[in-house]
C-alpha cells in the first residue's frame, strides 16, 4: 500500500494574467487563500486549467516556487510537469522538486502518441530520475493518448508512481484499474461531473475545476462520502452537475475564467490560442450560476 498524495478535492488552480497576459500574482496569492480557507485538500498547479501549455520555462518554475511558498505545507502542492519529451519532463520535475513540490503531476505525451510500451518507459525513466510521488494524469480527448488498465498495472510497480488523475470517460476501464492495482495505484476523478461514481468504486477524491468556484461544496462532496454520509454527498453531487457541466460548455478554462470574472474574480482571460467565451455562451453561463444563487 502506498501513501496517499491527498485525499478529497484537489483543485486545479486556473493561473491569473494581468491585462497585459503576465501572469498576475497578487490574485494568485488571494486564490490560494481563498482554497485554504475554504476546505481545499490539495493544490494542483500548473496543469491543463493552469494553462501549462502557454507557460515558458521561468514562468512554470515561477508559479510553482510562488504557490509552495504561500501554502507553506497547509495541503500538498501538486505541479504538472508533464511533456511529451521525456527529458525535458525529467529537468522540470527536478526543478520542481528542487522548488518544494510534493508530488507531480504527469500527463501523458501528447501528439506524438506514445505506444503502451512507449508510456512504460517514459513514465518509469521520470519516477527512477525523482524521489516525489507522481500522479499520472490520463486524459485522451486533449492528448489522443489513452493508458490502459494492464499498462496501469505495471507502472503500479513503481514505487514512485502513486496514483492517476483518471479522465479518460471511461467507468468500466476505470473499474477495471482499480481492479487490477488495488492500493499500488490510488484513483482520482479528472472529470468533476464523474467524481461520485469514482468515488463509489473506491477513487480517493478529485483534481477538480469546479473546485475554483464553490471548493467547499467539493470537498463536501468527497468527505461526506468517505464518512458514510453517502446519500448526502450523492444528492450534493446531483445539485451541482448542472454547474460542473456549464464549466467545460467551452474547451477548459475558458469558461471557468469567465464564471470568475462575473463572480467578482479577476483571474484574467486565456492565453492564445484560447479565446474568451463568445456573448452567448456568457449568458448562459451566467443563468447557470444565478440559478446556483452565485449571482442576482
Amino acid at each position: 500500500m502506498k501513501k496517499l498524495v491527498f485525499k478529497g478535492s484537489g483543485v486545479a488552480l486556473v493561473t491569473p494574467m494581468k491585462e497585459d497576459g503576465s501572469v498576475n500574482y497578487e490574485t494568485l496569492d488571494y486564490l490560494v487563500d481563498f482554497h485554504l480557507s475554504n476546505q481545499t485538500d490539495a493544490m494542483v498547479i500548473c496543469a491543463t486549467t493552469g494553462e501549462s501549455p502557454v507557460l515558458d520555462h521561468d514562468e512554470h518554475c515561477n508559479v510553482i516556487k510562488h504557490v509552495v511558498k504561500k501554502v507553506n505545507k497547509k495541503v500538498p502542492v501538486i505541479a504538472s510537469t508533464g511533456s511529451n519529451d521525456t527529458r525535458y519532463a525529467v529537468e522540470l520535475s527536478k526543478n520542481a522538486q528542487e522548488l518544494g513540490a510534493d508530488a507531480l503531476l504527469m500527463v501523458t505525451p501528447y501528439y506524438n502518441k506514445s505506444s503502451q510500451s512507449g508510456l512504460i518507459r517514459h513514465y518509469n525513466y521520470i519516477a527512477d530520475r525523482v524521489n516525489l510521488p507522481i500522479v499520472l494524469y490520463n486524459v485522451p480527448s486533449r492528448t489522443g493518448c489513452n493508458i490502459k488498465p494492464e499498462t496501469y498495472l505495471e507502472l503500479s510497480k513503481h514505487p514512485n508512481i502513486n496514483a492517476v488523475k483518471e479522465a479518460n470517460g471511461d467507468i468500466t476501464s476505470i473499474a477495471k484499474t482499480i481492479s487490477l492495482c488495488g492500493d499500488d495505484l490510488y484513483i482520482y476523478s479528472g472529470n468533476d461531473d464523474q467524481t461520485y461514481p469514482i468515488l463509489a468504486l473506491g477513487g480517493k477524491g478529485v483534481i477538480s475545476v469546479f473546485a475554483n468556484i464553490l471548493p467547499k461544496a467539493m470537498h463536501n462532496i468527497c468527505y461526506d462520502y468517505f464518512n458514510g454520509n453517502i446519500e448526502l454527498s450523492r444528492t450534493a453531487f446531483l445539485k451541482y452537475f448542472e454547474l460542473m457541466e456549464a464549466l467545460f460548455m467551452d474547451v477548459n478554462p475558458i469558461p471557468v475564467k469567465a464564471a470568475m470574472k462575473m463572480l467578482g474574480v479577476n483571474s484574467g482571460d486565456c492565453r492564445m490560442p484560447l479565446t474568451t467565451l463568445s456573448d452567448n455562451d456568457c449568458n448562459k453561463l451566467r443563468e447557470v450560476l444565478k440559478k446556483y444563487g452565485l449571482l442576482k
